[in-house]
């Protein structure tokens, strides 16, 4: 599928249905079922990349489960993004039952069905079905939940004497940088990837800019009424001083191109570099190119004084939504779409597949519906526990951004100000300009 951190958010952690109630509620367990011939339902993707193989050997578990349904994952153009790749699929009266998105989530809501009553949706906390749920109506469920912030390779910060425990300020953080370099060790690999950048990176900003949700949203209101002056704003400054942390520490020079994702995997798990800025996505690649090696994840604090809002904490959301086609699917393939997700989060095969580490077949999934027999084993996993836990998470106000508006502040201004092109007002400028005049989704408003 597309890459959803180029999609999105993810994006991140945001569709109506033309089915009723009644038909959602009561879909039947394949499992269960003497169906007189097979449906193929078919799902755009394979959730992410870094997982593709194992979420295709949870398909083939489950086709050879059950006799009702044939699951067939349809390969997207990763150059496109999701709506570039379902719209033309959607024209040609081919669109997948099955889809998997975040930010174009209003986009689909008329496209797709109500998951309300289903059991999926009993099982899985509220909360995270916020970003799904339009005009009432839950429009999607979750994969799972993910963090990003800072990771590290754990064998190099031991090494070095660091506890990550005491990185409290951006100061603590710098100090951590020069004694890995006094170590002979590069700091900080550094993405300029437009999507991290302009999904992960910004949302560090917005996640900090308020300690309450709805001011969060009266920041976004700011921003797209023309009244925010990033420049006048202590939490952006201090989020660009933190930018120009990571910059100057940087271990390799920019590289603006996809292939920079590639390239931070193989520094961090080199044994050369002690962080990057990335998410736990990363981690079935990390253990893969470096088996045996933990790899953490830490806050990223962006303020010199350690009881700043936000400063202790670590971005934890959903990093896409299923969704399931009612305009252009039978009632056959829906029920087939239901059974199978279900069968993923819910079945002990199927919760191998979503909690298990790559090492032993699975996706590495945080389960986010109850009931889960599973349980996440590896070290990252365990670290972005211990922050939710504590109540020590921040919002992913990506989920909220306009469509188009990661690419443009991360492809353009973002990597422009990452390469020394344009200055800091200069960058607060374009970021303001980009934000200006767009759609209020976060308030409900339709694109």
């Amino acid at each position: 599928m597309l890459h959803m951190k180029k999609a999105t958010k993810f994006g991140a952690l945001a569709l109506a249905s033309a089915l009723s109630f009644s038909l959602v509620a009561v879909a039947p367990s394949a499992t269960a079922a003497t169906c007189a011939k097979k449906t193929e339902v078919t799902m755009l993707g394979t959730i992410k990349d870094e997982i593709k193989d194992q979420f295709l050997a949870a398909v083939k578990k489950y086709n050879a489960s059950q006799k009702c349904y044939t699951l067939k994952s349809i390969t997207g153009d990763k150059k496109l993004t999701f709506l570039q790749n379902v719209t033309p699929m959607y024209a040609a009266k081919n669109a997948p039952t099955i889809m998997y998105t975040l930010q174009e989530i209003p986009d689909m809501a008329d496209k797709v069905m109500d998951w309300k009553g289903t059991k999926l949706v009993k099982l899985v906390s509220p909360s995270l079905l916020d970003a799904a749920t339009i005009n009432k109506k839950i429009v999607g469920v979750p994969s799972t939940a993910e963090a990003f912030g800072l990771l590290y390779n754990k064998k190099v910060i031991s090494a070095a004497g660091i506890d990550v425990t005491k990185i409290k300020t951006r100061n603590d953080l710098e100090a951590a940088f020069k004694t890995l370099q006094a170590k002979g060790k590069k700091a900080i690999h550094f993405s300029a990837i437009w999507w991290s950048l302009g999904a992960h990176f910004t949302n560090i900003y917005h996640a900090n800019s308020a300690s309450t949700h709805e001011g969060r949203l009266k920041v976004l209101d700011a921003l797209s009424d023309g009244k925010k002056d990033l420049s006048a704003d202590p939490v952006f400054k201090n989020w660009l001083a933190t930018f120009d942390l990571l910059k100057k520490y940087n271990g390799s020079p920019a590289n603006l191109t996809d292939t920079e994702y590639d390239a931070s995997i193989a520094a961090l798990s080199s044994g050369d570099y002690g962080f990057m800025f990335q998410g736990n996505w990363t981690e079935p690649n990390l253990m893969t190119a470096a088996p045996g090696v933990d790899f953490g994840i830490m806050n990223l604090p962006i303020s010199t004084d350690a009881k700043a809002y936000g400063n202790d904490s670590i971005p934890v959301g959903v990093p896409g939504y299923f969704m399931v086609d009612t305009k252009q699917s039978t009632k056959a393939e829906r029920d087939g779409a239901i059974d199978f997700l279900t069968w993923l989060y819910t079945s002990p095969a199927g919760q191998g597949f979503v909690a298990n580490p790559v090492t032993k077949g699975g996706m590495g999934f945080i389960p986010v519906y109850s009931g889960f027999k599973v349980q996440p084993a590896t070290y990252m996993a365990k670290e972005i526990s211990k922050y939710v836990v504590a109540g020590k998470t921040l919002e992913w106000i990506n989920t909220y951004y306009p469509a188009g508006l990661q690419e443009t502040v991360g492809k353009v201004s973002m990597q422009q100000y990452f390469t020394d092109k344009i200055s800091a007002a200069d960058l607060a400028t374009a970021i303001q300009n980009a934000w200006k005049g767009s759609t209020k989704t976060w308030r409900g408003a339709a694109k």
